[in-house]
């Protein structure tokens, strides 16, 4: 049963967050994309690790679109493509507070790894 979005400014209600949308929040932190372009981005930043589906990423973008997190840009922001099959998406503040949570959220239990010595300092 998927999770209903909490009220907009309730930001660590939306977490823990499936990985998959926040590979998506941080594939969309520095540009708005194309659904082919943040399933290249996220294969490119993960070296491969994680490859998202069209499948997995249009169901998750659905979901983050419902939810408030992403957008549907209205015109292309690259004047050079032509094709007016592809959808482009941005961050919304939300998202945008809701990705900056989840980091926060993950550097401190990586921390607490730290602090009692799962794993090194430095990997």
């Amino acid at each position: 049963m998927p999770r209903r979005a909490p009220a907009d400014d309730d930001v660590d209600g939306f977490l823990p967050l499936p990985t998959a949308v926040f590979h998506i929040l941080v594939a969309l932190a520095d540009r708005d994309r194309h659904g082919y372009s943040i399933m290249q981005d996220v294969g490119a930043r993960t070296e491969g690790k994680v490859a998202l589906s069209a499948g997995t990423l249009y169901t998750a973008i659905r979901r983050m679109l419902e939810q408030g997190l992403i957008e549907e840009l209205r015109d292309s922001p690259d004047p050079a493509s032509a094709d007016e099959r592809r959808r482009y998406y941005g961050l919304t503040q939300l998202g945008r507070d809701v990705a900056v949570a989840e980091a926060r959220r993950l550097s401190s239990m990586l921390e607490h790894a730290r602090a009692t010595k799962l794993i090194p300092r430095k990997l």
